[in-house]
């Protein structure tokens, strides 16, 4: 009798693998609920913008004489800036904002610098010409503060210049952070390499985790934020096309939340664990680098049984993505290492070793990508060359194994049944 086989593509890069697996093994494929939209991103923007929550219009906020720092998401982000701007140039025309008065800071956090190139594609050659754009620089920040967990608050000094600052970004499930959007431009977007490292040493608290905006991290970010004077944010809510689907603007806590629910009604999936699980982060920037990628295999982890195999398929194109951890991973020669250095030493970089050292102890990983086997094995994954491969693995231990498949794993936040 032939088995029935099912084909399904899935994103990886630029492109996409296409996944054959026996119908029979399939348990569900973790979809968002995402709506179908048919305006246009701009309407969505403008409306957004005409009507903010718990704030002033931007255009009431701004004058002629304002200067206005714009953050901007960097290139590991999937943010529609050149999308987002227009329309929020436009708002602060509409006040009296002058094209010489605005600044537009790329937020990098500990992030690599940008190429030329990059950032003039991320906001349109046009705007690029006649606005100023410069990328965040850690060792130009100032100090104006602690947080109440102890974080020092020191903002990149071209963003405390302005006399209004405006954050704009994409909100989805972030992994310690809960969400990202909102505050998440000042802290991390714009601060120094000691701020970021205070406030992310809170990832290992329980309240830290994906889908929650009452985490230490989110609060310590927002405290930060409000000290920093954050005015005013714009954030955009995007679909598995990476379409614009909705848009909140205002408050940076209000708008924020309110963008959160909408990611809540489309991303979150009840889910029954199953024996193993296909997890894709989406696509490129997603899987730029395993770095990034790892926030896919965070989700998925909640829709695996205790011992069960995850299969994550990220093209990691340039490579781990982060010195400190590829050197981790070198020096790490067991999940155990890794857990018992990090205990001792909080290290950026070194505290996604750490994380997926524990997963490693909980789960069987495999990896589809692009990356030197050595690199694969380091990272605590056994390194598969193709989906084929990677699916054989695990049906070879039990044929009557039942997947999910996960797509959009960068997106997609299973929540468990029986929690």
């Amino acid at each position: 009798m032939t088995e029935n086989i099912k084909k399904i593509p899935l994103a990886f890069g630029s492109m996409a693998l296409e996944l054959d697996i026996p119908e029979k093994n399939i348990s569900s494929i973790i979809l968002p609920s995402e709506p179908d939209i048919k305006k246009a991103s701009s309407f969505l923007i403008q409306k957004a913008l005409e009507n903010p929550i718990k704030s002033r219009r931007l255009s009431e906020i701004v004058s002629p004489a304002s200067k206005v720092a714009l953050i901007v998401s960097d290139v590991t982000r999937p943010t529609p800036t050149e999308k987002i701007l227009p329309p929020l140039l436009e708002e602060l025309y509409l006040g009296g904002a002058k094209d010489e008065n605005i600044t537009i800071v790329f937020a990098l956090g500990l992030h690599r610098q940008q190429t030329e190139e990059e950032s003039k594609k991320l906001v349109g050659e046009e705007i690029y010409r006649k606005i100023r754009c410069i990328q965040h620089d850690t060792n130009r920040c100032r100090h104006i503060g602690v947080t109440s967990r102890g974080t020092p608050i020191e903002i990149f000094e071209d963003v405390l210049d302005a006399d209004i600052i405006v954050g704009t970004g994409g909100i989805e499930f972030h992994y310690y952070a809960g969400y990202s959007g909102g505050a998440k431009s000042v802290l991390p977007g714009v601060s120094s390499k000691e701020a970021v490292l205070a406030n992310h040493k809170m990832m290992i608290e329980e309240k830290a985790v994906s889908g929650r905006s009452d985490g230490p991290v989110r609060q310590d970010m927002e405290e930060a934020a409000k000290l920093s004077g954050l005015d005013f944010i714009l954030n955009v809510v995007l679909d598995s096309k990476k379409g614009i689907v909705a848009a909140v603007a205002g408050d940076f806590v209000e708008a924020h939340r309110k963008g959160t629910e909408i990611v809540d009604s489309m991303y979150k999936v009840p889910v029954e664990p199953a024996d193993a699980v296909i997890v894709s982060c989406g696509g490129f920037p997603k899987d730029i680098n395993l770095f990034q990628a790892n926030k896919a295999l965070d989700n998925a982890t909640q829709a695996v049984k205790e011992g069960g195999s995850i299969i994550l398929v990220a093209e990691c194109a340039e490579g781990i993505g982060n010195q400190v951890y590829e050197c981790w991973n070198r020096e790490c020669r067991t999940p155990d290492d890794a857990i018992e250095r990090f205990k001792h030493c909080f290290e950026f970089g070194g505290h996604k070793t750490a994380i997926i050292a524990k997963v490693a102890k909980r789960f069987k990983l495999y990896l589809v990508s692009k990356l030197p086997e050595e690199q694969t094995r380091a990272a605590f994954f056994t390194p598969m060359a193709s989906m084929k491969e990677a699916v054989s693995a695990v049906l070879s231990e039990n044929p009557d194994a039942k997947i999910h498949l996960m797509p959009h794993g960068g997106q997609t936040l299973p929540v468990r049944k029986d929690t």
